[in-house]
């Protein structure tokens, strides 16, 4: 998937009928003059609104990168995560 479109068209669809839970724990962040960084690790579990069977769990590290901008707000610029089947 390339785009915020079509990243926001897919999330609506899901969110339709399941909601997601998450927990994470920060691992690092870094902070160098406008960029920055956070290192976190990551799960998350997709459950259908109507009940039933949920998706496998997921977790995994995720990068994401921050600029600031001219307003002084952090702003997402990158995103990536490592996520696969849950061992646990």
């Amino acid at each position: 998937m390339k785009g915020r479109a079509a990243f926001e068209r897919g999330l609506r669809g899901l969110l339709a009928g399941h909601r997601v839970e998450s927990t994470h724990e920060v691992r690092e962040i870094g902070i160098d003059g406008d960029l920055a960084y956070s290192w976190t690790d990551l799960r998350i579990r997709v459950v259908p609104r109507a009940g039933g069977d949920e998706s496998a769990p997921r977790s995994g590290s995720t990068l994401s990168v921050l600029r600031r901008q001219v307003d002084g707000r952090w702003r997402m610029v990158r995103d990536a995560n490592l996520m696969g089947a849950d061992a646990a």
